[in-house]
């Protein structure tokens, strides 16, 4: 402990020095943000607030536009020069971003500050081996049941679920074919399918045991799920009918809460023959690009670190729902008493952290789940099942070969 209050002080001297030197000196030039786009609003307006109480960079032009987390990625490997300055991007890109270049470290007195001040998970989230690539902006990734409290009676069943929506005429949506839900059933049941990569971000090693009892049982359970009249493969809220539950993310409470009205309610996943649903975790974060100007690399540096501090994590909560990855953040009563945020919480103990996937996996995975909405499965005994999972993870590993 004395070691790392000792770690801190230096840092906050240096960084006192840091931003002595940036007042000297300051930067005048162009900066060019890329953030999702239900945020573009809240983030010109932060830019503006980070301007009027750092006088050294007033004259710096800021330009914030909608690429969200899901593009940005691939945009900045594809052309890392044309690239944003700063940019929005989900944990799983971590290792293709550091493969291509697109990421600055992030400098010791800031990496000591972001892990103090954040949740474990989103500190690990932007650390790949030692060394720290981004700043965490959010602990809001992952899966949920939204859910009719006045039709769902039990939501800690699956079965019970869609008994009550069978019961009520309604629908449970859940999309089963997809590689990003499906893992809920999976992991849930207990196997793992995760890929190494080394410091160049290349994948090196698949490590899967969907090929066994545990996979059989998962298989079988998204069988006899979609085997159910009230199943719709699905996952937006927003397109869902005569729904009464619908697993999906916090993007959705708004839609979830004008679905539902006053039954409007979540909770984590429920339980499935016998097991706890799963699934994946995951978390937003801000990277810096690399750049010539040492005048840029500061200012980039101190605008991500602003745009990710405790107070702006909590502003953008209040303005688009984002749950924050700030320590102090997370504890403010309105994140606490978010009712998506809180059924996320719950679920997160339960998922396992998204890392970097080839994208074969993810149409691999999407053909198992087609291949069960066809009911091509329907008549399989479990050691023709096995083999079903057998090829899935031969192929899996094949990706990396």
């Amino acid at each position: 402990m004395k070691k790392l209050v000792a770690l801190l002080l230096a840092a906050m001297l240096l960084m006192s020095c840091a931003a002595f030197a940036s007042a000297e000196g300051g930067f005048s030039g162009e900066v060019k943000i890329w953030v999702a786009e239900n945020t573009v609003e809240f983030t010109q307006q932060a830019v503006e607030d980070f301007k009027a109480a750092n006088p050294q960079y007033a004259g710096m032009t800021v330009k914030v536009e909608p690429v969200g987390e899901g593009d940005a990625a691939s945009k900045m490997i594809t052309d890392v020069e044309g690239g944003a300055d700063i940019f929005g991007f989900a944990q799983d890109q971590l290792a293709r971003l550091v493969a291509a270049g697109a990421l600055l470290e992030v400098e010791e007195m800031n990496a000591i500050q972001v892990s103090l001040e954040n949740d474990a998970g989103a500190v690990g989230a932007v650390t790949m081996g030692e060394t720290m690539y981004a700043y965490p902006m959010t602990s809001d990734n992952g899966y949920f049941l939204y859910y009719d409290k006045e039709i769902v009676k039990d939501p800690s069943t699956l079965e019970a679920v869609l008994a009550d929506c069978e019961a009520a005429g309604k629908s449970f949506y859940m999309e089963i074919n997809s590689g990003w839900y499906q893992t809920a059933f999976f992991f849930g049941a207990g196997c793992t399918l995760t890929y190494d990569s080394d410091d160049s971000g290349a994948l090196v090693k698949c490590n899967t045991d969907y090929a066994s009892e545990n996979g059989v049982k998962a298989l079988k359970a998204m069988i006899n799920v979609a085997k159910s009249p009230a199943f719709v493969n699905g996952s937006s809220v927003s397109n869902a009918t005569n729904a009464a539950a619908v697993v999906s993310g916090t993007w959705d409470a708004g839609a979830a809460q004008e679905l539902f009205g006053e039954n409007y309610a979540a909770c984590k996943l429920p339980t499935v023959d016998g097991f706890q649903l799963g699934g994946f975790g995951g978390f937003k974060m801000l990277g810096v690009k690399p750049q010539t100007d040492d005048a840029k690399i500061e200012a980039c540096d101190a605008l991500a670190s602003y745009l990710t501090s405790g107070d702006v994590q909590l502003a953008r909560f209040n303005a688009v729902g984002w749950g924050p990855s700030n320590l102090t953040a997370q504890q403010n009563e309105a994140v606490q008493a978010n009712v998506a945020l809180a059924a996320l919480a719950d679920q997160l103990q339960y998922c396992m952290p998204q890392g970097q996937y080839p994208g074969e996996y993810w149409s691999l995975a999407t053909g198992l789940g087609d291949d069960i909405l066809a009911d091509k499965y329907d008549e399989l005994d479990d050691a023709a099942l096995l083999e079903v999972l057998n090829t899935f993870q031969t192929t899996a590993i094949s990706y990396v070969n």
